[in-house]
């Protein structure tokens, strides 16, 4: 049996080393495939930067700047020293208006030459003169801007159709995926510099921000140039650095495309922005606030006002808290204020708000923003002045508003509501910022009037279990704002 078994060994030998080979190949070739995805980062990015060059702008800017009168903001006025610096200002002429250039990027987003770049980089130009990679010059027409996003669109006149970029999903990107930014850096002309997206979702100042954050080296020159993906796609436009310096180190902010995009559409069409208008002052939900509102987890964007507009229209309330938009869930105020700017005029949008624990579904007939004006809600009707009782609770000593103290907070004639007179330095209330002067017009999401009233709310949420009570404020004139303020300790 042994010569048996040998032979069979044998003439089962080649079968046996060619699947051996055939598994050792498709093992390599999954490795390789698996190290290529795990690297992401490309041998060289000179292929992508040599496609997408000619799609990239060098931006410059001519202002015509007034010519000063006289030494004002060298010395003080009627400074013995005055005479002397007007004589040095004038002599050779007179400080005649000159012009001032300014420099920056863009990218070609059509062939029949339409280009994006930042608002800041052509504001108050006169005239704009665009330097393409190849080497000719063409002068651009302002189609329009959006201070808000810092987004401006641009229109040239070629005699052939241009290299255009497309746009890509922003939203797609991911901290650590490679991209590379292209522009014109200190007016040194066309540069190409790399890195990863370092951080999303940015805020700087901007209602409508949603900046990637990119260790790619972003100077000044770089606005309004594009951020690449490695497909060639726009993700970004560079904006802002930050920088204790001026130069690069590594902080740069680029406007996600998907802002942009919405943005250049209304551009493009309008010459203007049209962004939807919901019509309510929000504030974020805390945690102690859900506590106050009983939610299962501070989500959602909680309606402090409604002033005269479509929200009140379709019945939204203060105390209501929104938690889907047009079937988008609802995180915070600074995601449902993008949702809405980006939703079509006179749209009409299911809104989910949770009210006293429930949810209800409203609908809103969308308005424009760009068109609404400051609304003041009509006033309560007036009640009899209480009287002058004081009451110390959560730290605070309230008092119900009277003629008097309306007088000297300088409020409307009809407003109701607690005077704070006096904050304890040591309190939650004090902490949360709470100040003598604000007026407590509800408490658990009811109308307060009076110190019974407080009393009353108090009461009523500790029967409930509650922790804390949502309380609404307001200061002098401004916005109203919700607090909440733990009932353990009274």
């Amino acid at each position: 049996m042994k010569p048996q078994s040998l032979a069979l060994t044998q003439e089962n030998k080649t079968p046996l080393r060619l699947f051996w080979l055939a598994t050792l190949s498709m093992f390599l070739i999954v490795s390789q495939s698996l190290m290529a995805s795990a690297r992401g980062a490309p041998d060289s990015f000179a292929d992508l930067a040599e496609r997408i060059s000619p799609a990239v702008v060098n931006i410059t800017t001519s202002t015509t700047v007034a010519g000063r009168s006289g030494p004002r903001g060298i010395v003080p006025e009627g400074s013995p020293f005055e005479d002397f610096f007007r004589d040095f200002q004038d002599r050779g002429g007179p400080d005649r208006p000159r012009r001032s250039s300014a420099l920056g990027s863009g990218f070609v987003i059509s062939e029949d030459g339409f280009i994006v770049t930042n608002n800041h980089v052509i504001e108050g130009a006169d005239e704009i003169t665009i330097e393409f990679f190849e080497g000719f010059e063409l002068p651009a027409e302002l189609i329009g801007t959006d201070p808000n996003t810092d987004i401006a669109l641009l229109k040239v006149e070629a005699d052939r159709p241009l290299t255009a970029v497309p746009f890509g999903d922003s939203n797609t990107m991911r901290v650590g995926d490679w991209v590379m930014a292209m522009g014109n850096p200190l007016g040194q002309g066309f540069s190409v510099s790399a890195g990863i997206v370092s951080a999303r979702n940015r805020a700087l100042s901007g209602t409508y921000d949603d900046y990637i954050q990119t260790d790619a080296a972003i100077n000044r020159g770089n606005s309004g140039g594009p951020l690449f993906n490695m497909d060639g796609e726009v993700i970004g436009v560079n904006t802002a650095i930050l920088s204790p310096n001026g130069g690069s180190i590594g902080i740069g902010f680029s406007m996600a495309s998907n802002v942009v995009v919405n943005v250049v559409d209304q551009l493009q069409k309008y010459g203007e922005t049209r962004r939807g208008w919901l019509g309510v002052r929000i504030q974020d939900v805390s945690e102690d606030m859900a506590d106050a509102l009983n939610l299962a987890e501070a989500k959602g964007a909680l309606v402090s006002d409604v002033p005269e507009g479509p929200a009140k229209e379709a019945g939204v309330a203060a105390g209501d808290v929104i938690v889907s938009f047009d079937g988008v869930e609802v995180v915070d105020t600074r995601q449902l204020v993008r949702v809405v700017a980006n939703t079509p005029v006179g749209k009409t949008v299911r809104v989910i708000v949770n009210r006293d624990g429930e949810t209800q579904t409203l609908k809103v007939t969308l308005g424009r923003r760009e068109e609404a004006q400051t609304a003041v809600p009509a006033a309560a009707p007036s009640t009899p002045d209480e009287p002058p009782a004081k009451m110390e609770t959560l730290g605070l000593t309230l008092s119900p508003l009277t003629d008097a103290i309306r007088g000297e907070l300088d409020l409307p004639a009809a407003m109701q509501g607690l005077a704070v007179m006096d904050v304890d330095p040591a309190s939650e209330a004090y902490e949360k910022g709470l100040r003598a002067g604000d007026i407590i017009t509800e408490a658990g999401q009811q109308a307060v009037a009076s110190i019974e009233d407080l009393e009353t709310r108090i009461a009523e949420a500790r029967d409930e279990g509650r922790k804390s009570i949502l309380l609404l404020v307001r200061r002098g004139g401004g916005d109203p704002r919700f607090m909440a303020l733990g009932l353990a300790a009274n």
